[in-house]
């Protein structure tokens, strides 16, 4: 799943491409990926002679704002990434009208949802498992809405302290602090590539409880969760998997990647061997030796 670089990365992508066109036309043959309104044809008569006026990130959510005070709501979930191009159609499949990445790449071959600009251009989502969810909302109806106000602080905000890390982790009193890194009502954002990517670098077993946890311990947590972020951020994310740019290229940061999916690979620091175990289904990957229970 696409984590706060990865939608950060596709968010800063769209403000050079997208502000202040207009959508003339917009398509899918998912249905079901179009949560809100409930009827596509709604939705389809929504949007049209719309104008991006904004382009924004919640979380894992990217907030396209609409002249006339509606927002379009992308959460790209496992599988979904968004990419912009021109595409046409051929043999009933949407083939990329540009070469390169957006043509050859298998995981930029699965449109599901399309968007048209008035400067010809596109704004597809490709997603094989089409698990994506895509809203329109009320500008302030979003604002206030339940989903919204229960999402966590974000990491990288200004007003992130170590005072309001700590004040938020205090939602939980006890649990594993890779659960509770990744829990979005208590930070947005960080996912499992990230969560265990910063408790390697913070020296933190997985499992270990949060009420086990030094002040020392969540210090080294806070300022390495900002570090790892701002620096995945740069490498424009990771591709580990299906997740592309908007130009359909892959994201930078695999190759910095320390414990994540490198199960019987030497630890960078004491050669130890990377081991796998699984949190709540999802692979967990630490040094035993660097990282102790």
């Amino acid at each position: 799943m696409p984590e706060l670089p990865e939608v950060e990365t596709i968010v800063r992508g769209l403000k050079k491409k997208i502000l202040n066109l207009k959508i003339e036309d917009v398509w899918t043959d998912s249905e079901k990926i179009i949560k809100k309104p409930e009827r596509f044809n709604d939705f389809k008569k929504e949007i049209e002679g719309r104008i991006v006026s904004d382009v924004r990130r919640r979380g894992k959510n990217i907030l396209i704002d609409l002249s006339g005070e509606k927002v379009v709501l992308i959460h790209q979930k496992i599988s979904g990434h968004l990419l912009y191009g021109k595409w046409k159609r051929e043999k009933e499949k949407w083939v990329s009208a540009i070469q390169g990445n957006l043509y050859d790449d298998f995981w930029n071959n699965f449109l599901h949802f399309i968007l048209f600009f008035d400067n010809k251009e596109q704004l597809a989502l490709s997603d094989l498992r089409k698990f994506s969810k895509i809203e329109l909302w009320d500008k302030k109806d979003l604002e206030k809405s339940e989903y919204m106000q229960s999402l966590g602080p974000e990491p990288l905000e200004k007003d992130f302290t170590f005072k309001k890390f700590k004040e938020s982790l205090n939602k939980r009193k006890s649990g594993k602090i890779k659960q509770i890194l990744m829990d979005q009502k208590i930070i947005v954002g960080i996912g499992n590539i990230y969560a265990n990517e910063i408790l390697w670098m913070s020296k933190i077993n997985p499992f270990k409880d949060l009420k086990e946890l030094t002040e020392k311990n969540l210090m080294s947590i806070y300022k390495n969760t900002k570090n790892i972020l701002r620096e995945a951020i740069k490498l424009k994310g990771s591709s580990v998997s299906d997740f592309r740019r908007l130009d359909g290229k892959r994201g930078s940061f695999d190759g910095f990647l320390k414990v994540y999916r490198k199960e019987g690979k030497e630890c960078p620091v004491c050669k130890s061997k990377i081991k796998r175990d699984t949190i709540s289904t999802r692979s967990t990957f630490f040094c035993s030796k660097c990282q102790p229970l």
